[in-house]
């Protein structure tokens, strides 16, 4: 997978808005263990306030618990890096906002914070959309700390183009 030049990252978010503005959508992303870098990502291009709506950065449990409503019981059964984790983060961006699509993501960027279950490169993402069911994937991605973040960039603005496309086909 390519590490996600800032060409590749700004050349897949134009795609994103190109999506997104045709067919009348607006995004909230919710984001753990990239700080918000998709959002910037976002809101880097002139024009994004008519397709991105907002995001959340919800770093610790308490954020993901208080902000997004993620419940408690999942965050201590199967932890913040889960694919459980990231769709009830995804699902409550968008309940929480007037936003038609969202995308969680929330990982080990590294270098420490791994375990052999959810080694350092782990990365949970899920996708959704208003009536739509929510999917999920783990990524596990190598590199140091901006490596990792930037493949997750990469994986989430992928997913969402795709989840986008895929909103529009089903209402078509």
């Amino acid at each position: 997978m390519q590490s996600g030049s800032d060409d590749h990252l700004k050349q897949l978010t134009q795609q994103l808005a190109a999506l997104m503005t045709e067919n009348n959508h607006s995004l909230a992303t919710a984001e753990s263990c990239t700080g918000g870098w998709l959002a910037k990502c976002c809101t880097d291009l002139p024009g994004s306030s008519a397709w991105f709506d907002r995001g959340f950065v919800t770093y610790s449990n308490e954020a993901k618990h208080t902000d997004l409503h993620v419940p408690n019981n999942i965050l201590a059964t199967f932890g913040a890096v889960s694919e459980n984790t990231a769709i009830a983060m995804a699902e409550g961006a968008l309940i929480n906002s007037p936003a038609s699509l969202s995308v969680a993501i929330t990982g080990v960027a590294g270098p420490d914070g791994g375990t052999a279950s959810k080694p350092v490169g782990a990365v949970c993402f899920a996708f959704t959309a208003k009536n739509k069911q929510t999917t999920s994937l783990t990524q596990h991605f190598e590199g140091n700390r901006e490596m990792v973040r930037r493949q997750a960039l990469v994986t989430a603005l992928q997913g969402i183009i795709k989840n986008a496309r895929d909103a529009v086909n089903s209402m078509g």
